[in-house]
Formats: structure tokens, sequence, C-alpha cells
């Protein structure tokens, strides 16, 4: 592991990421629970992805995916991801915009559901903080869809492994993590 993907894991694991017993908001149980608001909310942390998380995007999705425009996901686990990649894509030719999806549209103004930069027929990469049964990223994808977006891949910050991955896969929408269960504390 890079010396800069180490240094975001001791975040993750001081800040975020605790074991024992706990009901996740899916009810079910688990011996981990990640509230990796913590770290993408941390100077240091937020800095740490925006740089890891482009590195990705840059050099995986986007050869795959070149059309890919614009970042974003639900409000607010992929908020501070969604702008963090963004901003250090400022540097690229065709730097990403960024944008986040609303759990609900707004109930004044235009009564928009996505806010930010993102236009219909936008192809985008979807971003959510942690994936457990993949539902929030599904819900995500659903409303970008809604709103005319293609949804091509998805990059999330840590995968559980607990089948979300297999449920946004099933969707057709490629799963990219910078960390899984496993390469955070190895085969259990």
């Amino acid at each position: 592991m890079d010396e800069k993907k180490n240094e975001l894991l001791q975040i993750l694991l001081k800040k975020s990421i605790k074991t024992g017993h706990f009901i996740l908001a899916s009810g079910k149980e688990s011996d981990l629970y990640c509230d990796c608001r913590v770290t993408t909310l941390d100077a240091r942390g937020a800095n740490l992805i925006g740089e890891l998380g482009w590195q990705l995007v840059r050099d995986v999705i986007l050869p795959r995916f070149p059309s890919i425009s614009a970042i974003g996901g639900m409000t607010m686990g992929a908020d501070p991801i969604s702008l963090a990649i963004g901003m250090y894509s400022a540097s690229a030719p065709s730097p990403l915009g960024v944008f986040t999806v609303r759990k609900e549209p707004k109930d004044h103004g235009r009564g928009k559901r996505i806010e930010g930069n993102f236009s219909a027929d936008d192809s985008v990469i979807v971003v959510d903080d942690v994936i457990t049964t993949g539902g929030s990223t599904i819900k995500a994808i659903d409303a970008i869809e809604a709103e005319g977006g293609k949804v091509l891949a998805a990059f999330v910050l840590v995968d559980r492994e607990e089948g979300g991955r297999e449920a946004i896969e099933n969707r057709g929408v490629p799963v990219y993590s910078l960390f899984t269960r496993r390469s955070i504390f190895g085969d259990q």
C-alpha cells in the first residue's frame, strides 16, 4: 500500500471505523461500523481522498469511460468526497463537474432533486462513502437516471463487502473502491 493510501487508512481507523456490535440503518447487525464523515470532513482526510480518488478516476475509470463529465451522489455522505475529487480534477483538461442528490426534491424554487453541476444527458460517476447493501447508492442512481443522467461507474470510499457491490453491479454500474473490509483488516 502506498504511503498516502496508508495515511488515509490510519485516519479512517482512528476516526471512522469501529468494531463491536452495531445495528445498522438497514436494521442488520454488524461487527463493523464506518462513520466515514468524520474522515471525509477532516482537512487531511479530505485532501487524501481527493488526491487518491482523482488518481483512481483519472487512471482507471476515465480510460474505460471517457465520456464522464461529472461526479456526485446522495447528500451528505457523498458530498465531501465528490467535492474533494472534483477539486483535484481542476488541473485536468476537462475537470469534473460536482453535484449532489437530495433525498427529496426541494418543495420550493425549481423543485430540483439534483443540485450543482449536473445536466440531463451527463455521463457521471455516482459516489458513496460506505456501501453495505448498496441501497443509498442505488437511490442516487435512480434519481440521476430519472433526471436524464447516465451512471457509468460508482466510486466508494469503503466497501464493507456485505453485498452492496453486487447489488450495484447488478444494475450495470461497476464499483471502484479505495478500501474494502478485506484491505482494511486482511483476510478474516
